[in-house]
This record gives structure tokens, C-alpha cells and sequence, in this order.
């Protein structure tokens, strides 16, 4: 499988932006989507999860009420909405995928760093700065 991110860039503070993650060789009905991101010299964290089959969502504190995940398995792409950006949200922006919503979930924890998941994107940049 595959995972492609784009949608990244520049943006001021307060402003918005949306991510979007499109996969291959398996569908959003078997794969459950996480959303991470890392800074300079940070670990990757979890920023939100999807599940598709049941529309099951999770979300980090920090972007609870800013940050929307979404899905739409006809277009095999999940998307991030990024509402009132700051800079603190800069980083670069991962999905991953795995077929169970326990281990995607359990990554995007901060006791979860070490669960491996089975696919990873390569990343996207979001800079958030005036």
C-alpha cells in the first residue's frame, strides 16, 4: 500500500488549511488513518485517527475544535481540516495506516511511539508563520 500527502504550505496565524492523504492498494473500509506530525528535533506526534467503516474519530487535546478529520472512501483520501492555525502547528504532516484502529490510535499517543504501524506517507509541510 501507498499514501500520498499533499495540500501543505505556508499559512498565517488564524488561518486555515486542508491536508489531504489519497491511498492505494487497499481501501478506507480495511484501513483505519492516523494524521502525525513532527517538528524540528520533536518526536512524531498524533495529531487525529479515522476509522471509515464506522466513522470512529480521535483527536490529540491540542486540536480538539481547530482540526476536523474526514473521509471519503469513493476518492480513497482522507483529509485534515486545519482551522485557527498556529505557529505551535507547524511541522511536517504524516498519515499512516494500519488495519487495526487499536494500534493506529495507540501510536498517536504519547505512550504509544513505539507501535508500528504498516504504512506510512511520506510527509507534507506546514509552516505557519506571518
Amino acid at each position: 500500500g501507498q499514501l500520498v500527502e499533499s495540500g501543505g504550505g505556508l499559512v498565517n496565524p488564524g488561518g486555515s488549511l486542508r491536508l489531504s492523504c489519497t491511498v492505494s492498494g487497499f481501501t478506507l473500509e480495511e484501513y483505519a488513518i492516523g494524521w502525525f506530525r513532527q517538528a524540528p528535533g520533536t518526536e512524531r506526534d498524533g495529531v487525529a485517527c479515522i476509522m471509515s467503516r464506522d466513522g470512529s474519530t480521535y483527536y490529540t487535546e491540542s486540536v480538539k475544535g481547530r482540526f476536523t478529520i474526514s473521509s471519503d472512501p469513493t476518492k480513497n483520501t482522507v483529509y485534515l481540516q486545519m482551522n485557527n492555525l498556529r505557529p505551535e502547528d507547524t511541522a511536517v504532516y504524516s498519515c499512516a495506516a494500519d488495519r487495526s484502529w487499536t494500534r493506529v490510535t495507540a501510536r498517536a499517543t504519547p505512550w504509544g511511539m513505539n507501535q508500528p504501524l504498516e504504512y506510512w506517507g511520506q510527509g507534507t509541510q506546514v509552516t505557519v508563520s506571518s
